[in-house]
C-alpha cells in the first residue's frame, strides 16, 4: 500500500466533517461539535478561505486529515502554522500517517520561511503526547489557554467602542 497527502478538494466537505466527528468522538467531545458540512465547506472552499486541510490517503482511501491555518508570532516577526486538528482513523494507525501529515506541515513551514508549527493536545491523551515528544515537540507548560465564547463573548463584544 502507498501513502499520499494532498489538499482537500472542493466537494470533500462531507469527508472533512466526517473526520471532525470521528476525532470528536475519540476525544469524547462529540457533544460540543457545532460545525456542519455546510460550515466546513464555506470555511475551506468559500470566497476567502482562512483554514486549510490536508487529506492522507492509504491505498487511495482517505484515512486521516490535518486541518490548519496561519498564525503570527510577534516575537519572531514571522508567520507560523497552527494545527487545529490531526486525526488518523484507528484502522490506519501505526503506519506513519500522522507523522507524514506533520512532516508535510513542517516542510511547508520550511518552504515558506515560517517560524514554527504548533498545536494543542489534550492532557489525558498520553499516546499522542508521547508521539509528539518523539518527534521533538516541546510542551509549553508555562502557558494557559484562555477562551471566551457564548454569553461571555457577547458581553465582551458589547463593551467595544462604536
Amino acid at each position: 500500500m502507498s501513502l499520499a497527502i494532498r489538499p482537500a478538494r472542493h466537494g470533500e466537505a462531507g469527508l472533512v466533517h466526517g473526520f471532525i466527528m470521528e476525532l470528536a468522538a475519540y476525544e469524547r467531545l462529540a457533544h460540543e461539535v457545532e460545525a456542519t458540512e455546510a460550515s466546513v465547506a464555506e470555511a475551506l472552499f468559500g470566497e476567502s478561505p482562512r483554514v486549510f486541510c490536508d487529506i492522507a490517503e492509504w491505498g487511495g482511501e482517505p484515512v486521516g486529515f490535518a486541518l490548519w491555518f496561519y498564525n503570527f508570532s510577534t516575537f519572531t516577526g514571522r508567520h507560523g502554522i497552527y494545527l487545529e486538528d490531526l486525526f488518523v482513523r484507528e484502522s490506519a494507525r501505526g503506519r506513519g500517517i500522522g507523522k507524514a501529515l506533520l512532516a508535510r506541515l513542517a516542510a511547508r513551514c520550511r518552504e515558506e520561511g515560517l517560524a514554527r508549527l504548533e498545536w494543542w493536545v489534550l492532557d489525558w491523551n498520553a499516546p499522542s503526547i508521547a508521539f509528539y515528544r518523539a518527534l521533538g515537540a516541546i510542551p509549553m507548560d508555562e502557558w494557559t489557554v484562555m477562551r471566551v465564547t457564548g454569553d461571555a463573548l457577547e458581553r465582551l463584544a458589547g463593551e467595544a467602542a462604536p
